[in-house]
C-alpha cells in the first residue's frame, strides 16, 4: 500500500459525522482576533517594513538611486545641476520607488483536504483569512486562489481591511473536490499572474507527483513562496484494525488492507518521515515554511508566522 493510498484513504463503512457550518468560521470572536493580529503585526514590523518593501526599479520616489544621461523629453526638475556645474554633463537623478506588496494566498481545496470532516480545509480557510486581513490592513494587494489539480477559482486582488468580508465570502464558498497536482495548478497560476509577489501556499501537500513540483514552479517564476503545511496529526494514527476496505478520497480507488500494530507503526514512521522531508526541502531551498497543526489555535499559528519571518516584508 503506497503512502498516498494510506494518507488519503479512509474506511468505506465509517460513519460520517456532520461538518460544522461555514457560517461559524468567521464569527465575531474570530474577527476580534484578526484586529489583534493586525495590531501585533504593525508593532512587530514597524520601522522595517518600509525598507524591505522597496522595489529595485527606479522612478519618482524619495530615495536617490542613481544617475542616467539626459534624454530629450525628460523632466527638467530631475536634472542634477550640481553635476552639470562641476562636470558640464546633463544627468537625471533617479529615485527608488516604493510599491505595495502583492500577496497571493493559494488554498488547496482538493479532496484530501476534506478528510476528517473537512477539518484541514476549515483550518486552511481561517489561516488564509487571517493572513489576508494582516496584508489588507497593511495596504498590500491581496488575491486568493483555490486549487486542486488546476486553478479552481480566484478572488481578484483587493486592498484595504474593509475588504475582508469579500475574503470571507470567497473562502466560505470553497468546497473540497478533485485530485491534487500542485505542479500543473501552479503553472496555470503563474501564467495568470504576471505581477510577481509573495505566494502563500496553504496545503496538506499530499501530491502523488511530488510536493516539490508546485513549490519549484513558484520559485523558478520569480515568486517568493511561503509554505503553510496543514497537518492533522490524527492522520498518522488511524483507528483501524484487522481487515478493512480503504479508498482514496480523491480518485476513489479501493484497496483491501490488513491492519496490524506493526503496519500502524510503520505508517506512523512514514508519515513522520514525509513531514520531515517537506521541512528539509524548504530549508535547503530558502523557502519560508511553517507546519500548521490543525489542533493549534489559528491566532497562535499566525503569531508563529510573524516570528518565523517571511510573510510581512
Amino acid at each position: 500500500m503506497g503512502l498516498f493510498d494510506a494518507l488519503r484513504g479512509t474506511v468505506r463503512a465509517r460513519a460520517a459525522s456532520a461538518a460544522s457550518s461555514p457560517d461559524d468560521l468567521f464569527d465575531d470572536e474570530f474577527q476580534r482576533k484578526l484586529d489583534y493580529l493586525a495590531m501585533v503585526s504593525r508593532r512587530v514590523f514597524a520601522g522595517r517594513m518600509r525598507a524591505e518593501r522597496r522595489t529595485k526599479k527606479s522612478g519618482s520616489g524619495v530615495e536617490f538611486a542613481d544617475h542616467r544621461e539626459y534624454q530629450p523629453g525628460d523632466d527638467f526638475r530631475y536634472l542634477d545641476w550640481n553635476v552639470f556645474q562641476k562636470f558640464d554633463r546633463l544627468l537625471v537623478r533617479l529615485y527608488e520607488e516604493e510599491e505595495d506588496l502583492a500577496i497571493y494566498i493559494i488554498v488547496d481545496a482538493s479532496g484530501s483536504m476534506a478528510f476528517n470532516d473537512e477539518k484541514k480545509l476549515r483550518y486552511a480557510k481561517r489561516v488564509a483569512a487571517a493572513l489576508a486581513y494582516v496584508g489588507l490592513a497593511n495596504l498590500d494587494r491581496v488575491s486568493i486562489v483555490s486549487t486542486s489539480d488546476r486553478v479552481m477559482s480566484r478572488m481578484p486582488e483587493t486592498r484595504g481591511k474593509a475588504r475582508i468580508f469579500k475574503v470571507f465570502r470567497f473562502l466560505k464558498e470553497l468546497t473540497p473536490a478533485g485530485s491534487t497536482d500542485l505542479g500543473d495548478a501552479m503553472k496555470t497560476f503563474v501564467a495568470q499572474h504576471k505581477r510577481r509577489g509573495l505566494a502563500v501556499l496553504v496545503s496538506d501537500l499530499y501530491d502523488p507527483a511530488g510536493f516539490e513540483k508546485g513549490i519549484n514552479v513558484l520559485r523558478y517564476n520569480k515568486f517568493d513562496p511561503f509554505v503553510v503545511h496543514v497537518v492533522d496529526p490524527s492522520e498518522a494514527v488511524p483507528k483501524l484494525n484487522g481487515d478493512v476496505l480503504v479508498y482514496d478520497c480523491e480518485t476513489g480507488d479501493e484497496r483491501e488492507v490488513t491492519v496490524t500494530p506493526r503496519v500502524l507503526e510503520r505508517f506512523r514512521a512514514m508519515h513522520k518521515e514525509y513531514v520531515a522531508e517537506i521541512a528539509h526541502f524548504c530549508s535547503t531551498h530558502q523557502v519560508s515554511y511553517i507546519s500548521a497543526d490543525v489542533n493549534i489555535p489559528f491566532d497562535e499559528l499566525i503569531l508563529r508566522v510573524f516570528r518565523r519571518g517571511g510573510f510581512l516584508r
